[in-house]
């Protein structure tokens, strides 16, 4: 089975199988009949890529229904520490926390369902990161939480007082604060 549950609801890890031999590997990164066959259902609609240097900080965003998104996001080059807040009012997890290392070497993907603050911190001196969306970019639909939200207490595995972070993303609201419209479907 290549998903692994997180212990939150419809957040999954993706774990290809990788053929590897004295050329190197070979692995099927996304293959919608493999999704299908375990009840993963997704058109995905828009390919996003990323490249950042050690310390940049990610987020956490979000995009409001009715242009929410659903993310497989994984990492090409080098090494992040991807961070997903559960946002949908009545799951049992929310406001719950979830980080994942993803890198080209374990060459895991972490699947984040609409309804979920995300973000990243790059741990490795350069990181590529790629993600696919099954709902295109809508500006306007924009919305975040800050990073260093107490009540959230995230450890981004990064020195914060280093943290290369853009001025949008240090004025973001924190939880208590935010306003979205996401309810859970259960």
């Amino acid at each position: 089975m290549p998903f692994i549950e997180t212990g939150i609801p419809d957040l999954l890890i993706y774990e290809p199988k990788v053929h590897g031999d004295s050329r190197g590997y070979f692995f099927e990164c996304y293959n919608a009949s493999t999704f299908r066959e375990e009840g993963v259902e997704i058109v995905f609609v828009q390919d996003n890529q990323a490249r950042s240097t050690y310390g940049v900080l990610r987020g956490l965003h979000f995009q409001q229904e009715p242009h929410a998104q659903t993310k497989l996001i994984r990492a090409l080059e080098g090494s992040i520490l991807d961070v997903v807040v559960d946002l949908r009012r009545g799951s049992p997890a929310y406001g719950k926390v979830y980080t994942i290392e993803l890198s080209a070497e374990n060459k895991r993907q972490l699947l984040v369902p609409k309804g979920f603050a995300h973000g990243y911190s790059v741990l490795s001196p350069t990181a590529e990161v790629m993600y696919k969306c099954d709902n295109f970019y809508h500006k306007a639909s924009e919305g975040g939480l800050i990073y260093n939200d107490p009540a959230l207490n995230i450890d981004w595995g990064i020195p914060l007082a280093e943290a290369i972070v853009s001025e949008k993303d240090l004025v973001l609201p924190v939880l208590a604060d935010c306003q979205h419209n996401f309810v859970y479907k259960s």
